[in-house]
């Protein structure tokens, strides 16, 4: 039976485009593209369909169009051609079971040219919107008019509510450049801390108070370097059992107690203070930067 199909109106065609190629087949006669969705939805069978003829009848409309042939519409025409001839290919071989990984390997690749011709389906039928879509788009033009007066007369108008003297000022700021920023030096020439000092001091507070917190120790320090100080002359009176650590919990407050003696010096080491003196035997020209 003969499926005879009027061809639908035709999307706005671009500039050069050729007329719509169809098809007249023993099966089916109308547009090539409503051929291929006839066999996309499984209402035409692809091994009714002479690709040989539509071939022919193709060529044929090429040399009908002349010089002025689309390259487009032939490039369209290879690819669909050629899906189809696989997709025939595929659907003739004999339909039995899989018994090796070729088989299944031809079946899947039937599967694939089915989906492509889906594919390209889909991509015809969004082509036409954006062709219906510019092709409407392009006859419309802004309208450039000014505003209506019954409409401007409605605009609220402009109340200044500052002088002009601050206007300026406000204008002289945001025009004044403004400084680079700088990256601050001064954090590397922090003055030397001598932690037998920090010591002497600490020895003094403790045998007067005889217990403190490392928090009242250290609550008149004018800096990050004299805690750190401090807290190393508490280590090094600890190592001499002038001093004992006590600390209920992790993380909780930390009180000294005066375990020495209340009377003469203490002498505390000058390891902080005196820089790394130089190994014994080393090359003094291998030391110099």
């Amino acid at each position: 039976m003969t499926v005879v199909v009027d061809a639908p109106p035709a999307a706005p065609s671009g500039r050069g485009r050729s007329s719509a190629f169809e098809v007249h087949l023993d099966v089916f006669e109308g547009p090539f593209d409503l051929l291929l969705g006839l066999i996309g939805k499984h209402q035409l069978d692809i091994t009714e369909v002479a690709l040989a003829k539509v071939t022919d009848e193709f060529v044929a409309h090429i040399r009908a169009s002349g010089s002025t042939w689309d390259l487009g519409q032939a490039s369209e025409f290879l690819v669909v051609a050629a899906t189809l001839l696989d997709l025939k290919a595929a659907r003739l071989l004999p339909s039995a079971s899989v018994e090796d990984e070729d088989d299944l390997a031809m079946l899947q690749a039937r599967d694939l040219l089915f989906v492509r011709l889906l594919q390209y389906r889909a991509f015809k039928q969004v082509a036409d919107v954006f062709a219906t879509r510019m092709a409407e788009t392009g006859r419309r033009h802004a309208r450039s008019v000014p505003l209506d007066p019954h409409l401007s007369a409605l605009l609220p108008e402009l109340v200044m509510s500052i002088s002009p003297e601050q206007l300026a000022r406000i204008a002289a700021q945001a025009l004044t450049p403004r400084v680079p920023a700088a990256v601050g030096l001064e954090h590397l020439h922090a003055p030397t801390v001598s932690v037998r000092e920090q010591a002497a001091l600490l020895v003094t507070r403790l045998r007067r108070q005889r217990s403190a917190t490392f928090r009242a120790l250290t609550r008149d320090a004018d800096g990050t370097v004299v805690v750190v100080a401090r807290f190393l002359a508490l280590l090094e009176l600890f190592r001499d059992g002038m001093v004992s650590f006590e600390q209920q919990a992790p993380l909780a407050e930390l009180t000294i107690a005066w375990t020495g003696s209340d009377e003469g010096e203490v002498d505390v080491s000058d390891e902080f203070d005196e820089p790394d003196a130089p190994d014994e035997g080393t090359d003094t020209q291998a030391q110099r930067p």
